[in-house]
């Protein structure tokens, strides 16, 4: 009997037990406690969503808007009042210059010149015309694009007339634009802020900061683009300098020997060397550079190198003493890492050789260039910039002819041809030429007038235009 009881009372004890485990359990179920259904909570993480959203410091101008909320357009919630004292006047595109910088054509009633260089007001978008900075290659297309789509454009000062920004030659100004006649305008500059592509720059010192600042706000609230905390697509994450060829040219010296990364069309291949050549919007010119592949370059080196195809040279700058010249060196191409940072890579190909045909004043003119960071202005010759890019020039009248004799030398026939028109000289200088398995010799330009295509060379001090070939030359009757 005695062991009955006993058995009894263990099987009471359990059940108890039992009971007192589910209701702690519901209890914790119940309070949000350690159910395994349950997402484990950082109380670091921003996303938490128990944590109470950021103080506003500044809640009746900056209109944040909650992740959770509608994206607003605000390119679109502020209006182009015609009424307003501002100074407005519709312009078309002269030069699309980067995310934050357009030069319009503007009526001569507002500018003498007919042209006015426009600082886009309240953003500042990453770099892409000097050194290169991530996303700002994607703030220029995605500017450009906008204005390309547009059936007309508006610009807008802040004020009742223009104001200049601290270099003295833009003027700062509101952007509008629209994509059909029956659509209304939208602000680009706030369109730029809310993808994610500026940041601020004076942004609320305006006639439209509020929305700017909102703009900017639910941009970092989405993570676009700058905000993303992501690498950019269209950067190279490497160990050389991205920078433009423009850059490079007006800035040579400061980049000997060092890493440069940049992208040029391939326009002649000669001598283990091509020359490259980039169109700069701004000055209506191509930049030029001599890129030394040499005779032991990697295939993938060389594919890339073909004449036409627009590429990415990486290699570091070097001054060639034999010719008192600069050019670029020391490429490399990793075929396992075909993406390497490092690599000379093909962009595209099918790509044509400007020739730009150039006057022979333009050849002999200085080309003056606004230093913005360190506020000034400076001269270069514009041969100096162009060097090494292809170009063409007609109606030279061949004056005299030097031919190089020296049969030890492998330039040995090469000629000068010293030409002259509109009243400049213009010195032509050839390799060995033949036609017809025939060696060219002076007789064949002594007083004739030609036209030529070729790639401008330096040269004992003077700037010269190199002719490779009998095709590049027409005589003129």
């Amino acid at each position: 009997m005695k062991n009955i009881i006993k058995r009894l009372l263990v099987v009471v004890f359990g059940i108890a037990i039992l009971f007192t485990t589910i209701s702690c359990d519901v209890k914790k179920n119940n309070e949000g406690g350690d159910n395994p259904s349950d997402p484990i909570v950082d109380p670091n993480d921003s996303n938490n969503p128990k944590d109470p959203d950021p103080v506003d410091p500044n809640p009746n101008q900056t209109n944040q808007t909650d992740p959770s909320d509608d994206v607003v357009d605000y390119a679109a919630s502020v209006k182009l009042d015609m009424s307003s004292p501002t100074l407005k006047t519709m312009v078309t595109v002269k030069t699309y210059v980067d995310g934050d910088t357009t030069h319009f054509n503007v009526p001569t009633s507002i500018l003498d010149t007919g042209l006015l260089k426009a600082r886009y007001l309240a953003i500042n978008t990453p770099e892409s015309t000097g050194k290169i900075e991530e996303y700002g290659k994607t703030a220029s297309n995605f500017t450009k694009s906008k204005l390309m789509s547009a059936t007309s454009i508006y610009i807008e000062s802040d004020s009742a007339s223009l104001n200049a920004d601290s270099t003295g030659g833009r003027y700062l100004v509101w952007v509008w634009y629209r994509t059909s006649e029956d659509e209304e305008y939208r602000n680009l500059n706030i369109e730029i802020l809310q993808n994610g592509l500026a940041i601020a720059s004076n942004s609320a010192q305006n006639r439209y900061g509020e929305t700017c600042i909102a703009a900017i706000n639910q941009a970092k609230k989405q993570k676009l683009n700058i905000y993303s905390g992501q690498q950019d697509p269209n950067f190279y994450y490497g160990d050389a300098e991205e920078i433009t060829l423009k850059e490079l040219r007006t800035n040579i010296e400061h980049y000997n020997g060092v890493k440069v990364a940049f992208e040029a069309v391939v326009v002649k291949d000669y001598s283990e060397t091509v020359y490259v050549e980039e169109y700069d919007e701004e000055l209506d010119m191509y930049f030029g550079m001599t890129v030394y592949y040499g005779f032991s370059a990697a295939a993938g080196v060389l594919e890339a190198l073909a004449v036409g195809n627009r590429v990415r040279i990486v290699g570091s700058v070097q001054f060639y003493e034999t010719g008192g010249t600069y050019q670029v060196s020391g490429l490399t191409y990793r075929a396992m890492r075909p993406k390497d940072p490092g690599n000379v890579q093909k962009i595209s190909e099918g790509n044509e050789a400007s020739y730009a045909l150039t006057t022979p004043e333009r050849f002999t003119s200085k080309i003056e260039i606004e230093d913005e960071e360190n506020q000034q202005t400076n001269s270069y010759d514009y041969a100096e910039l162009a060097m090494s890019s292809s170009i063409s020039m007609n109606n030279l009248v061949v004056k005299s002819v030097y031919t190089t004799n020296n049969p030890d030398s492998s330039s040995n026939g090469a000629m000068t041809l010293t030409c002259e028109c509109d009243g400049i000289t213009i010195s032509v200088r050839t390799v060995v030429l033949y036609q017809d398995g025939a060696k060219v010799t002076a007789d064949m330009f002594e007083g004739k007038t030609i036209n030529v295509k070729g790639i401008i060379d330096y040269f004992d001090g003077q700037y010269q235009i190199k002719l490779y070939s009998m095709n590049d030359v027409t005589f003129v009757e």
